[in-house]
């Protein structure tokens, strides 16, 4: 009996043993893995499948994100360029990424795959400092039920919104906040010119109802019914009205405002080959496989597929867009909208 007890005892001390040390491998392999601190500016309902599809193919490394809009992620760049925080900038606007790229703070990089990303979605240096994953261009989301108790019918153009009859009726962001706002105003004094583009914005502001800190709210607005037009983006139009509000998506005639969400990494990171995978992995086609999910235009074109509210053609509706242009005459153009309309921006 005293034999049989010992053995047992010496098993039971044996199991403890090989449990404990499961247990401390188990924790080492968690310690071993590698963080990856990512400013984005992607959508907070992307987020999650981007994240799992990276850590499937690379399970050593987590990526912990600072997410916000496209304004606010960059200004927190900008403001920490004495001691910069992220590792890796993924899909924040392109504009951005070139102003972070003149302050000296990315580090140029040429994913794997670089050859199969579309030339106008990349930076054209040898060696890229950012690459494109999407593109994001304007659209309005229009309320109907909203429009027929108010009897205003659905505007066509830019040019209509500045029909008296909108007046109060229409949201937009705010352009300091909102890489989706900026693009709209960019777009506006390209097509128009300058003269003409800020006299259009003077008209606008009369029917504006106010200017929201978020690209997506807008339009998330129209589908309540709180103001009968958003002025928004096309992945949030689609996904809007595939949950059943009751919007029509326009795309103005005049043509649409537009901008690249891209991969960059930070010059001053410790983890850089950690990034690097990251900035691979953004352009396969694995990963263009789930951009696809959200946006009608990619940097992969072998992986788009067409969304269910978008027009097939919707390449064809872009205005000209000078990129450079648009990210060296920001900080202009910001603090003279900001000047005439931050009256009617939304409270922080």
């Amino acid at each position: 009996m005293r034999n049989s007890l010992a053995s047992w005892s010496r098993r039971a001390t044996i199991a403890a043993a090989a449990a404990v040390s499961l247990l401390g491998a188990a924790s080492l392999a968690h310690a071993a893995k590698t963080e990856l601190l990512v400013y984005s500016a992607l959508e907070a309902d992307q987020i999650k499948a981007y994240k799992s599809g990276f850590e499937k193919a690379h399970p050593d490394i987590e990526l912990k994100f600072v997410r916000d809009s496209t304004g606010i992620i960059t200004a927190r760049l900008l403001a920490e360029k004495a001691n910069p925080q992220a590792d890796v900038i993924w899909g924040v606007a392109a504009t951005s990424l070139m102003l972070l790229d003149k302050q000296g703070m990315l580090a140029p990089y040429a994913p794997k795959n670089l050859a199969k990303v579309r030339s106008t979605m990349r930076d054209p240096n040898a060696t890229p400092t950012w690459v494109g994953m999407d593109l994001w261009s304007s659209a309005m989301c229009f309320n109907t039920v909203e429009g027929d108790k108010r009897k205003v019918a659905a505007p066509a153009s830019w040019a209509d919104l500045t029909k008296p009859e909108y007046k109060g009726m229409i949201t937009m962001p705010h352009p300091a906040s909102s890489g989706t706002g900026y693009l709209m105003v960019a777009a506006w004094l390209q097509m128009m010119g300058e003269d003409k583009g800020w006299a259009y914005m003077d008209a606008l502001h009369q029917n504006m109802g106010v200017y929201t800190h978020s690209g997506s709210k807008p339009c998330r607005q129209a589908g309540a019914g709180e103001f009968p037009i958003g002025l928004s983006f096309e992945y949030r139009a689609n996904k809007t009205k595939k949950d059943g509000a009751p919007i029509d998506i326009i795309f103005p005639k005049e043509g649409l405002g537009w901008d690249v969400e891209a991969t960059a990494i930070m010059k001053t990171s410790k983890k850089q080959e950690a990034a690097k995978l990251l900035a691979d992995w953004s352009a396969t086609p694995e990963a263009n496989k789930l951009y696809a999910a959200n946006f009608a235009i990619l940097a992969l074109p072998e992986a788009q597929e067409k969304m269910d509210f978008v027009p097939a053609n919707l390449e064809s509706m872009l205005a000209k867009n000078d990129f450079n242009w648009s990210a060296a005459n920001r900080e202009r153009i910001l603090a003279e909208w900001s000047r005439r309309y931050e009256a009617k921006a939304e409270k922080k």
